[in-house]
């Protein structure tokens, strides 16, 4: 993360944004009155999904499963997934 001053960030606005947008760049802006983050809102919407996600009770336990499973090579291909019988 890129830290700058208000005073810097204004200068290079642009360029910040576009470092966001493009380049995934975070980038914390300084004030006397306090600071914040500029990042891109596809991260931002990334981070929000990902705080969504692991607020469902279950959900981590889920996955450090899955995980363990993965790599226990406890894992079904595609075709017996698409063609198993119910």
């Amino acid at each position: 993360m890129t830290t700058l001053t208000a005073t810097d960030a204004r200068r290079e606005f642009f360029d910040i944004i576009s470092g966001a947008a493009k380049s995934h760049k975070i980038y914390r802006i300084s004030h006397r009155k306090g600071a914040t983050v500029l990042m891109s809102e596809e991260d931002y919407e990334s981070l929000i999904e990902s705080l969504e996600l692991l607020s469902i009770p279950g959900f981590r336990a889920s996955m450090k499963k899955s995980v363990r499973q993965m790599k226990k090579g406890e894992t079904f291909s595609f075709e017996e997934v698409l063609y198993a019988t119910h």
